[in-house]
């Protein structure tokens, strides 16, 4: 029960504040800032490190409303939502306390212009949902209106898609939190929040509800979706959260799209990491360059960005659009004219997805309007440019609707360079609006008069350091020093006494006061109705201006690849369903970016299902075999993005999936060593692949001993190479050259080894991958390289050599008593233990 000695204020804001949920600080807005009390304050003061005051015993801290973009920012990025409570009514016309409500709750997936958004990446709120044996998804960018669904196939997909895409927030039902299958989702890499909802608003009748009111539609047939009902319990579910519980407006979302696993190569989280497509491995200053997304990356636009990195997390698996694709980007590599034409005029695009969203929702300010302007300016332009080209470019010039009355309406209507805050005026383009134009002459002839009445008053005084200010308490005012009181006329009446100075009104000064401040108010208010006016006839084109920005999107992502194929020297792959893979002088797309990095040399690749299904490479670490299997693996995905390759020629068959063993690495949070994980993931890959996946194999059974290891990477090798269901087409680097005998009995496999010039205890390096099996590791070798002590290296070819000539113990140790003064001889091969 409130304290009965509680201000009517306190009591108002704890109302409010028991509406809230117990995980949300609440923003409270009193005059100039936004105050925070009790828990809250504390938990605030701690994340954004300002004082904790307290006053009647009551803790609380505040920040300036004018300032509390920054704030937000720094309590969302710790997984804080907070509610804002604004002062609906004006506080110089209220009676008693003025009235509050809290207008929006925002959270870390529900950020439009609160917080600074990566133009280049999308902010997601995901919805998961399970019903029977179905898993459904639904991800919404509120930022730009994007709202797509999908049912992954297994609880690994779904894993898959939220690596993929990283949403910053996820709502699972409360039922459902604990179960086996969403308690072993991982968050934490991509820094998801997770939130639990009501279970009744992810049930099929309820979500369907929600979504048909919203779509304001009979039926969802329409999009393709009404027989998805585990991804629809997402979907309803996720616009419960965000209008109902969040109070977001939604309006600019006006359409939801199914996306379909079949129609997308399926790259799943280990894939995606080990490969680096968008993330690096490493943390390093220099790590964050070293992804394929980063070398790809030349986009003009942020639709653009965003779309280029959704292409390369889910390349195309339809021979058809792929080569769509191709032919697109082929056309603007023979015509590097038109492509600077092309990419000109995206350069002056901005980011109308956003822009429209934040217009739609009543939050966008003048900037946003004159920059959704200047951006429709430019949509005839490439409208002309795409149409009777052919190829995608055509069609997606066929999607882009210029909107010259919108143009026209922007560029009469808003100034050149509007401040952000409507508030302070100035928006509207004189000549646009008569009244206004009178109101603004008014306030300007008022300054002049105020100008020649200090003039006047001074002259007819005397008193020649006269001075007329303004303050919020008196208004106008005019201020006389001490030294020159007995000056002052008769009609002066005294207003303030200060120290030094004595300030005076007089009826006439008051009388155009009056004047001045009331075209100054009306002036304001009456931009701020013209501006709503030109907001709301912007908003009226919403979806065309979302159908535009997806166009501008996909001819920026495909000008790119043409931009990237000509400044990187890429080639067009031939795409065809043979599943064979033949690439000439492939290249690694990202190592040969590296600034440090040494000459690229290119190498060959030739994989089937006849006779190459299975290639064994061998060779000492640091040679470049890791370098050169995941090279095959970008080559074939950026491919099938529909860019063009690092290669001299590449045929390439079309691949459904791609999947990665590299390295070693533990998840010890969750129990997995290092081994377990190795091993999972080769489980993973024997379980799932088909005769049209591609598999990089970079080590197995190097986590366990020698004979273990050996055993099992064999059995691994002779399982791809004899199941029929499979023998999907598999590039295995090794150090086990046991191995190599594998091609002795089976046709599919073949051995490749990386060149290596020996002299002496040195080598070098070639970086060449010839046909035929390596006869040595040179482990110790590259041992010496990493810089190991002489002592260790010369003991280490002692032991080496004992082991080569068999000189093994009864317990199976090397025989280590004694040392061996000769060079290890050029004629030893390692023992075969097959």
């Amino acid at each position: 029960m409130a304290d009965k000695k509680e201000t009517p204020m306190m009591q108002q804001y704890r109302t409010i504040r028991r509406e809230l949920p117990e995980d949300t600080i609440l923003f409270f807005r009193l005059g100039d800032f936004y105050e925070m009390f009790f828990d809250d304050a504390k938990t605030a003061s701690d994340i954004l490190g300002i004082t904790l005051t307290k006053r009647h015993n009551t803790p609380m801290c505040g920040v300036p409303y004018h300032s509390a973009g920054g704030y937000l920012e720094r309590l969302v990025k710790a997984g804080v939502k907070v509610a804002i409570c604004e002062q609906i009514e004006d506080p110089a016309t209220a009676k008693g306390v003025v009235k509050r409500d809290v207008t929006r709750i925002i959270t870390p997936g529900t950020i439009l212009d609160e917080v600074t958004l990566e133009g280049n990446q999308n902010n997601f709120l995901a919805g998961l949902y399970k019903e029977k044996n179905r898993y459904g998804m639904a991800m919404l960018d509120l930022s730009t209106g994007e709202f797509w669904i999908e049912e992954p196939e297994d609880v690994l997909s779904v894993q898959s898609n939220l690596s993929r895409y990283a949403p910053a927030e996820c709502i699972v039902a409360e039922e459902q939190m604990d179960t086996p299958e969403f308690s072993e989702l991982t968050l934490e890499a991509t820094n998801t929040l997770l939130t639990a909802c009501e279970d009744w608003t992810f049930e099929t009748a309820s979500a369907n509800d929600f979504l048909l009111r919203h779509f304001n539609v009979h039926s969802l047939e329409g999009f393709g979706c009404s027989a998805m009902s585990a991804a629809l319990g997402a979907a309803g579910a996720v616009l419960y959260y965000c209008k109902t519980e969040l109070r977001r407006n939604l309006d600019h979302v006006r359409t939801i799209r199914v996306k379909n696993p079949a129609d997308y190569m399926l790259l799943d989280e280990t894939t995606a990491s080990n490969l680096e497509l968008v993330v690096p491995i490493n943390s390093n200053r220099q790590a964050y360059k070293a992804t394929l997304l980063n070398v790809l990356d030349s986009t003009c636009t942020a639709m653009g960005g965003r779309l280029l990195r959704e292409w390369v997390l889910r390349p195309l698996n339809n021979l058809e659009q792929i080569n769509a694709r191709h032919d697109a980007v082929e056309l603007m590599t023979n015509n590097q004219t038109y492509l600077r034409s092309l990419r000109d005029i995206l350069g002056d695009i901005k980011d109308i997805e956003r822009l429209i969203s934040r217009i739609g929702s009543t939050t966008g300010n003048p900037r946003d309007v004159r920059a959704m302007g200047v951006s429709l300016q430019q949509m005839p332009l490439m409208k002309s440019l795409l149409i009777n080209k052919g190829t995608m470019l055509e069609i997606l010039g066929e999607q882009i609707t210029s909107l010259p009355e919108i143009v026209a309406l922007i560029e009469s209507a808003i100034v050149d360079e509007p401040p952000i805050n409507l508030k302070d005026g100035g928006v509207i383009r004189e000549g646009y609006h008569p009244e206004l134009d009178e109101l603004r002459d008014a306030a300007t002839q008022g300054r002049k008069w105020l100008a020649d009445f200090q003039a006047s008053e001074m002259e007819r005084t005397g008193i020649k350091n006269l001075k007329v200010r303004h303050n919020k308490v008196f208004g106008y005012y005019i201020e006389v020093s001490k030294a020159n009181v007995a000056l002052v006329p008769e009609d002066y009446i005294r207003k303030q006494t200060l120290v030094n100075a004595e300030r005076y009104i007089t009826p006439e000064l008051k009388e155009y006061e009056n004047k001045i401040f009331g075209a100054q108010e009306r002036s304001v208010a009456l931009e701020q109705e013209i501006f709503n006016e030109v907001r709301r006839r912007v908003v009226d084109h919403l979806e065309t201006i979302q159908k535009n920005a997806l166009a501008i999107g996909q001819v920026d992502v495909l000008a790119t690849f043409a931009d990237r194929a000509l400044a990187n020297n890429y080639t067009r792959p031939l795409m065809n369903d043979d599943g064979r893979l033949d690439i000439k002088d492939g290249r690694h797309a990202v190592v040969e970016q590296m600034p440090d990095a040494e000459r690229f040399v290119p190498n060959d690749t030739r994989l089937d299902r006849e006779t190459h299904q299975l290639i064994i490479i061998t060779g000492p670490n640091m040679a470049g075999k890791s370098t050169y299997i995941r090279q095959v693996a970008l080559i074939t995905i950026m491919a099938h993005m529909g860019g063009f390759v690092p290669a001299a020629k590449a045929e390439i068959g079309i691949v459904d999936r791609v999947f990665t063993r590299v390295g070693a690495s533990d998840d010890l949070a969750r129990g997995r060593s290092t081994f377990m994980v190795e091993m999972q993931e080769t489980a993973n890959i024997l379980n799932n692949a088909t005769p049209k996946s591609l598999i990089v194999l970079d080590e197995i059974g190097r986590g366990t001993s020698t004979f273990d290891g050996i055993s099992i990477a064999w059995s691994v090798a002779e399982f791809l190479c004899k199941n029929e269901d499979m023998k999907a087409k598999t590039l295995f680097a090794t150090h086990y050259h046991e191995l190599t005998d594998l091609a002795l009995t089976l046709q599919n496999v073949q051995n490749f080894s990386v060149l290596v010039k020996e002299k002496g205890d040195s080598i070098t390096f070639l970086r060449k991958i010839v046909p035929g099996a390596a006869d040595k590791s040179y482990g110790i070798q590259v041992a010496r390289l990493a810089g190991l002590p002489n002592a260790v290296i010369e003991r280490a070819n002692d032991i080496l050599t004992n082991l080569e000539e068999g000189e093994l113990g009864d317990t199976g140790q090397p025989k280590l008593a004694r040392k061996r003064p000769h060079k290890l001889k050029a004629n030893i091969s390692q023992l075969d233990l097959f």
